[in-house]
């Protein structure tokens, strides 16, 4: 597991700004997704080119915190990337960062059909929970999944962002839903990269500007504060 580390200074700048070190410490479940990225065999299976060892390690925290947004009333969104039909359309990507063989190999090892895009076998989905393809690294980006959409209709606001990888797909994605007005909380303890340097500089780079930064438990606390304020409330 990546040993977490948010700067004494940025909490000491985000307490400043936000007027406590937590600004989404009181999360209504019912409008609440945590949306799980990338979560599949392309990062998770060992030999795969972008395995990501600290991913496997997450999984028993991301199957929790989805069973707790489920029990409090929120639901679970898993994302999940294709390279379907984008070998033109992101071929700067493709044919300027990286080599042709080894653009090729991404583009088929996360084909739809492929076993790459599948989801890693220890994950915990339920019926009850959204499945839906990105082709680029955020989410929200025009043309790259119907995230917002989906989310828009169903009065979800608050967001809790797992996956990995955690500098890559999930701090674009984070990134990209506060721009686009959504509460957004990176989870610590769910998400994962390659080393605890890039992980802890992404968590803190997102926290001084961009949202929240919770663990799995913390964001359990928020939620249920949320929801004991709600019917409070009533």
């Amino acid at each position: 597991m990546h040993k977490i580390k948010l700067s004494p200074d940025t909490i000491a700048a985000v307490t400043r700004r936000a007027g406590r070190p937590h600004p989404f410490d009181s999360i209504d479940p019912r409008k609440t997704a945590l949306v799980v990225i990338d979560m599949q065999n392309h990062f998770m299976a060992p030999g795969y080119m972008a395995e990501t060892p600290a991913a496997r390690e997450i999984v028993p925290a991301v199957n929790r915190l989805a069973a707790g947004v489920r029990a409090m009333g929120g639901h679970v969104v898993w994302i999940q990337n294709s390279t379907n039909d984008t070998w033109e359309s992101w071929s700067t990507y493709h044919l300027h960062l990286n080599t042709l063989d080894r653009a090729k190999m991404r583009y088929a090892s996360m084909d739809e059909a492929a076993e790459g895009h599948k989801l890693w076998p220890l994950l915990e989905p339920k019926p009850e929970d959204t499945r839906m393809v990105k082709k680029r690294f955020s989410a929200f980006i025009h043309g790259s999944s119907e995230l917002e959409r989906f989310l828009r209709a169903r009065g979800f606001d608050t967001l809790l962002i797992a996956g990995t990888a955690t500098q890559v797909c999930c701090e674009s994605t984070a990134r990209d839903a506060c721009m686009l007005n959504f509460k957004t909380l990176m989870i610590s303890d769910a998400n994962a990269t390659s080393s605890d340097e890039i992980h802890n500089a992404s968590l803190n780079a997102f926290y001084q500007n961009f949202g929240d930064v919770q663990s799995v438990d913390e964001a359990l606390a928020s939620m249920a504060r949320g929801a004991a304020a709600k019917t409070a409330a009533a």
